[in-house]
C-alpha cells in the first residue's frame, strides 16, 4: 500500500489547486488573444531563440536554444518582495511584438573603439492575482540573450526586493570556470570580498563552491560546442550586486543577493525600488562558440548609454607600488616614477597610499607641477573606507559623503590632480552600489578619471560614467609578489582571465613585472609572458608594474613596444587558445596590430599564425619572444605570406608579442 496522506493535506492541496484553475480560467481570455503566447524570441541570424513559458506552479519559465540544441533548460523566472511574490501563480497576461533594437556607440576604454549592437527585443507580462504585473524583457543578439524585470506601475507597499527567483539550468555535464566569492568580512583588513580569488578550472558544473558563498559573474561554462557566459550589467542606484549560487542539482545555479554585510554601516544590503517605473539590471547570457564569446561586447552594448558629459582620458602609467610597497610612496621616488613616464611617453603616475603622510599636500602639488613640465598627470590613491574595514592605509574616511567628496575634490582640482584610484569598498550590498556611483556622478564635474580598486565588477559602467577608467575586481599581479603559491598560479589564472573576467569590463590587472619580482619570491612566468598581458589585458588606464630600474634592463625593442602601445583599441579579435591553458588574441589601435599570446602549459605549445586570420594578404612584423637577450628575450622580423603561416612553439609560461605595421 502507498503511504497514506492525512485528510488536511489533501484538503489543503485542493484547494491550492482550485485556486490555480481559477487563476488559469480568469486569463483564459488573455491567453486565447496572443496565438504564440507566451512565446518566443530569436537573435537576428536566427541561430539563437529564447522560449517563455508558464510550468505547473504558475512560474514563469525560459529556455535559450542555439542552433536547436537547447544550452539552458527551462528555468524559472520572477522576482520576491516586500508583501508581494512575483515569482509564482502568476498568470499570462500578453507579449508584444518582437522589436529590432539597434545601437552604435564609441568606447574608449573597452577592447573595441566603434561598437554596433543589433538585436531583437520582446517584452513578455505576467500577472498575479491582485492584478500587479511582472514584465520580462528580452533582448537577443547573435552573440547572447540578455533578460531584465520592469514594474511599469507602482506596487503598493513594495519598496525592497528579498529574493530574485531567476536560475540557469546549464547541461549536467556541462564544465565550469568558476571565481568564488569570500566571506566578507574577512581576509586581510577585513577587506572580502574584493572579486581576488582564483578560479577554479574546468570543473564539473555542480562542484561546490570551496568558500560556501556561491560564484562571482562572470561565469564561464562549455557543454560540448556550446560555449556559455553568464554575468550582468547596468546597475543603478537601489541595484545591488548579484552573484550565482549552487543549485539543487548539478548545472542549476540561482541568482543571489549579496550578504547583510556587504553594506554601509547601517544601511542596506538588499536591493531597493528607488523609483517607479522601475527596472532591475540586465542579466546577461553570452552564447556560441569559443571566438563568438571572447569576442562578446554585450556587458556594454546593453549598458545605459553615457549619464554625463565628463571627458575620458585611457592612458599608461608608472606606479611604484606593487614592487616597491608603501614605503616609496615619498616625493623623491614618485619624482623618478613622473620621469620614467616621460621617457615612456605614459600619460599617468600613479601616487599610492600614504601620500598624504609620506608627501604631504604641499609636496603633492609640487609634484603635479614637476609633472606638469613634464607632460604627465598625477593619480592620487584613496582609501573608500569609514569603518567597514580595517586597512591602515590613508587617506581614508574622506569622501563617505556628498560634502567631504566636495572639499577634497575643490584641493585636488586646485592641485591639477588628473583622477582618483579609490580602494577597499566593502562589497555589493546596495548602498556600497550607491556609493560608487555617488563618487563616479561627484567626481565627474571635475573631469577625474577614476580606478575602483577592492571592488566589484564594473557591469558595464565605463560606458555610462565615460571617466571611469578602469576597476581590479582580480586576483592581479600584486599577489605574485605576497607568496610563493600565488607566483606558482599565475600563468594558468593569466590564460583565464581574457575568457573569464575582461570579456565585458576593463580589468586593472597592473601587468608587466619583467625583471624580479622580489626577494622573497620567484616569478614563474617569462619576460615576453609579462609583456603579452600588456595587449592581452584590457584596461582604460593601464598601470605597469615594473620599475625604472627593471625598464632598463629590458633590450630597446621590448622598450619600444610598451612606449608605442596605444592608448586606445579600435579592434579586437580572438585568435585562438583555451581558458586557463593558452590565449591568443589580435588588438588594432594606432594604426597597427598586435598580436600577443601566453601558454599557460602543461610544456611547449605550437601556435601557428595564419595571414589570412590577420586580415590578409602578406604582413611583416617585428616578433618578440623568449629568448637569449637579457633578461630573456628574442627580435625577429617576420613575414606572413596567405600560403605560408608561421608557427611558433612557445614554452610553458611564456608568450610573444607581434607587431604589425
Amino acid at each position: 500500500m502507498g503511504e497514506r496522506v492525512p485528510r488536511r493535506r489533501l484538503e489543503a492541496r485542493a484547494l491550492r489547486v482550485l485556486a490555480a484553475l481559477a487563476l488559469l480560467g480568469a486569463c483564459l481570455p488573455l491567453i486565447a488573444a496572443d496565438a504564440v503566447a507566451p512565446g518566443d524570441v530569436a537573435s537576428p541570424d536566427g541561430r539563437l531563440r529564447v522560449e517563455m513559458s508558464l510550468d505547473a506552479e504558475g512560474r514563469p519559465t525560459w529556455r535559450l536554444l542555439r542552433q536547436g540544441r537547447e544550452v539552458v533548460a527551462p528555468s524559472p523566472l520572477g522576482m520576491v518582495g516586500e508583501g508581494v511574490d512575483l515569482s509564482r501563480a502568476l498568470a499570462f497576461a500578453g507579449a508584444d511584438a518582437v522589436e529590432p533594437v539597434a545601437d552604435d556607440y564609441e568606447l574608449l576604454s573597452g577592447k573595441r573603439r566603434h561598437n554596433a549592437y543589433r538585436a531583437n527585443r520582446r517584452v513578455f507580462r505576467w500577472r498575479d492575482a491582485q492584478g500587479n504585473e511582472l514584465v520580462v524583457a528580452w533582448q537577443v543578439s547573435n552573440d547572447g540573450a540578455a533578460f531584465r524585470y520592469e514594474l511599469e506601475r507602482e506596487v503598493p507597499g513594495l519598496r525592497t526586493w528579498t529574493r530574485d527567483a531567476a536560475t540557469f539550468r546549464l547541461p549536467s555535464t556541462a564544465h565550469a570556470w568558476l571565481q568564488p566569492l569570500a566571506e566578507p568580512k574577512t581576509g586581510w583588513g577585513r577587506t572580502n570580498p574584493s572579486y581576488e580569488e582564483d578560479y577554479l578550472q574546468d570543473v564539473p558544473v555542480g562542484t561546490p563552491s570551496p568558500m560556501g558563498h556561491g560564484w562571482v559573474f562572470p561565469a564561464l561554462f562549455r557543454s560540448g560546442e556550446d560555449w556559455i557566459l553568464l554575468s550582468e550589467g547596468s546597475l543603478r542606484r537601489g541595484d545591488a550586486g548579484s552573484r550565482l549560487d549552487d543549485g539543487a542539482r548539478p548545472g542549476e545555479y540561482v541568482l543571489a543577493f549579496p550578504d547583510e554585510r556587504e553594506a554601509l554601516p547601517g544601511k542596506p544590503a538588499l536591493p531597493w525600488i528607488e523609483s517607479f517605473p522601475w527596472r532591475s539590471p540586465w542579466r546577461i547570457v553570452a552564447v556560441g562558440d569559443l571566438a563568438t564569446v571572447a569576442d562578446s561586447t554585450l556587458g556594454t552594448d546593453l549598458a545605459d548609454p553615457p549619464a554625463v558629459a565628463a571627458p575620458s582620458v585611457p592612458g599608461k602609467a608608472s606606479w611604484s607600488w606593487p614592487l616597491l610597497g608603501d614605503d616609496h610612496t615619498v616625493f623623491e621616488v614618485q619624482r623618478q616614477f613622473v620621469d620614467y613616464a616621460a621617457r615612456m611617453g605614459w600619460r599617468y603616475t600613479l601616487v599610492d597610499g600614504l601620500w598624504d603622510t609620506q608627501i604631504g599636500e604641499d609636496k603633492l602639488a609640487e609634484l603635479v607641477e614637476y609633472a606638469r613640465g613634464k607632460g604627465v598627470s598625477i593619480l592620487v590613491w584613496y582609501n573608500s573606507a569609514g569603518d567597514w574595514n580595517e586597512a591602515p592605509q590613508t587617506p581614508r574616511s574622506r569622501l563617505l559623503d556628498h560634502a567631504s567628496r566636495m572639499r577634497e575634490f575643490d584641493r585636488l582640482k586646485a592641485m591639477g590632480v588628473a583622477g582618483l584610484k579609490v580602494d577597499f569598498f566593502g562589497g555589493d550590498g546596495a548602498s556600497m552600489i550607491a556609493y560608487y556611483l555617488d563618487l563616479l556622478a561627484d567626481a565627474a564635474p571635475y573631469g577625474f578619471q577614476m580606478n575602483f580598486h577592492g571592488s566589484t565588477l564594473p557591469r558595464g559602467w565605463q560606458r555610462t560614467w565615460p571617466h571611469l577608467q578602469t576597476m581590479e575586481a582580480v586576483r592581479g599581479l600584486e599577489f605574485a609578489t605576497f607568496e610563493q603559491a600565488n607566483a606558482d598560479r599565475m600563468a594558468v589564472h593569466a590564460a583565464t582571465l581574457p575568457f573569464t573576467r575582461n570579456v565585458f569590463d576593463p580589468m586593472d590587472f597592473t601587468p608587466v613585472a619583467m625583471a624580479k619580482l622580489n626577494d622573497r619570491v620567484q616569478r614563474r612566468t617569462s619576460p615576453a609572458f609579462e609583456l603579452a598581458q600588456s595587449v592581452l589585458f584590457v584596461s582604460g588606464i593601464q598601470h605597469y608594474a615594473e620599475t625604472p630600474e627593471g625598464m632598463a634592463q629590458v633590450p630597446d625593442y621590448v622598450r619600444g613596444v610598451l612606449a608605442g602601445l596605444p592608448e586606445v583599441w579600435d579592434d579586437s579579435r580572438f585568435l585562438d587558445g583555451y581558458p586557463g591553458k593558452y590565449a591568443v588574441f589580435m588588438r588594432e589601435g594606432g594604426g597597427r596590430r598586435y598580436v600577443a599570446g601566453i601558454n599557460a602549459g602543461p610544456g611547449p605549445r605550437t601556435i601557428t599564425l595564419d595571414a589570412q586570420a590577420l586580415g590578409g594578404g602578406t604582413l611583416r612584423g617585428a616578433l618578440v619572444t623568449d629568448g637569449g637577450d637579457a633578461p630573456g628575450f628574442a627580435l625577429r622580423q617576420v613575414e606572413l605570406a596567405p600560403d605560408a603561416p608561421l608557427d611558433l612553439e612557445v614554452p610553458e609560461a611564456g608568450g610573444f608579442v607581434l607587431q604589425l605595421d
